[in-house]
């Protein structure tokens, strides 16, 4: 009877497991599915004049603004000048922002000290120091640089500053009675601990860097997505503004997989207990 019961409760966890674990294909096959219908709707109501195409855009005129717009190197040219900016403020800001908010468990006093003009200006929307930025250093790659790193620096600060503060104070008495110093116990158990805080920083931070590119290059910039979306829409050319917005999000999800890819890589334990819960 034992046995019959516990092959029984085997097959239910089998049962289980199948019904959560539906394939990937089918699941992609799906959006792709829902992505297909909803442009094939888009482009019907245009062609039965149900939709303005001039105030709509139209899945038609994408695909020509988009083949113009990659045999003319343009498209290249803009999404490169939007993602080295992005990629290059968010590492700058995210890496600075992370080693100061870890280096603040050091002191406390200090920490206190700043606090209030960290949160002033993380309350502060960064994209308002666009107009000056650029009037200080030009509207080229290193204003684009700046306002990413801006606005990613003050995240990464105050998350890897909250995760010291997490960390297991009976840890931190035990390295102490075994002997250790403070910058080994930084380099032991703040770190590792502090890890997963300042992945979560990286994942918010790199649609702030994007943010930050974008809305400069939209006040003013000589190349980049955000300055085609914002040309285009003054010429009321809404195809173009579409094919900008799309690649937009395409390179916001192959920057946020780069993230998860990092995270895997850097902390492989916070990736295998999230594939358990899966």
């Amino acid at each position: 009877m034992e046995m019959i019961q516990v092959e029984n409760v085997t097959k239910q966890k089998i049962r289980k497991v199948k019904r959560k674990s539906t394939p990937i294909l089918f699941i992609n096959l799906c959006r792709l599915g829902i992505i297909l219908g909803l442009l094939a709707v888009w482009e019907l109501a245009v062609r039965f004049q149900m939709i303005n195409p001039f105030l709509m855009g139209s899945p038609s005129g994408i695909w020509e603004e988009s083949v113009r717009l990659v045999q003319s190197g343009q498209l290249f040219t803009d999404m490169f000048a939007t993602v080295y900016g992005t990629i290059f403020g968010f590492v700058l800001g995210s890496l600075l922002g992370s080693i100061i908010g870890l280096l603040l468990w050091y002191s406390k006093t200090f920490a206190n000290i700043i606090d209030p003009f960290v949160v002033a200006l993380n309350g502060l929307p960064k994209i308002a120091l666009a107009p000056m930025i650029i009037i200080w250093f030009g509207s080229g790659m290193f204003s684009k640089i700046a306002l990413a790193s801006i606005a990613t620096f003050i995240v990464a600060l105050l998350s890897a500053y909250q995760g010291t503060h997490q960390i297991d104070s009976n840890l931190i008495n035990l390295m102490k009675s075994l002997g250790a110093t403070k910058g080994q116990i930084f380099k032991k158990v703040v770190i590792p601990s502090s890890l997963p805080w300042i992945i979560s920083a990286f994942r918010l931070n790199i649609g702030f860097a994007l943010i930050a590119v974008i809305g400069g290059e939209f006040i003013s910039s000589d190349k980049g997505l955000g300055r085609m979306i914002f040309v285009a829409g003054n010429l009321f050319n809404l195809n173009v503004v579409w094919v900008g917005v799309l690649t937009l999000m395409a390179v916001a999800i192959i920057l946020y997989v780069g993230v998860s890819k990092m995270e895997s890589r850097l902390i492989p334990w916070e990736a295998s207990n999230k594939q358990r819960e899966n």
